[in-house]
């Protein structure tokens, strides 16, 4: 199992659709006893919010965020956490709304101190 993402900063790696998660988005991860929770925000999101939980190398969570355009949106991901050659991690990703129609895959990865 890789390491804890506990204190971990994640950014993705290419933009989505416009108006949601892109490369300014920052995902700040907490991790204890196989529960994961993170909070995120940058770009076309204002605030947003995940809970769900850790088993193995498995992330099961849900998400809800505030846009600046002032709606809301939720939805449901489930996420395999790899460990990169250079030691940081990658989170690859399957999502899919509830609250509005769309899917897709994402991929987030930790942010080196350089980076920030």
């Amino acid at each position: 199992m890789a390491r804890s993402l506990d204190g971990l900063v994640l950014v993705p790696v290419a933009d989505q659709a416009p108006g949601q998660v892109g490369t300014r988005t920052r995902f700040t991860y907490h991790e204890k006893d196989g529960e994961i929770w993170a909070g995120y925000a940058g770009g076309d999101v204002v605030r947003g919010h995940l809970v769900g939980t850790r088993e193995g190398d498995r992330l099961d969570f849900r998400y809800v965020q505030l846009k600046r355009d002032g709606t809301t949106s939720s939805g449901h991901c489930v996420s395999t956490v790899v460990e990169l050659p250079d030691g940081r991690v990658r989170l690859e990703e399957s999502w899919e709304w509830e609250s509005q129609p769309g899917s897709g895959t994402s991929v987030v990865e930790q942010v080196t101190e350089h980076d920030s």
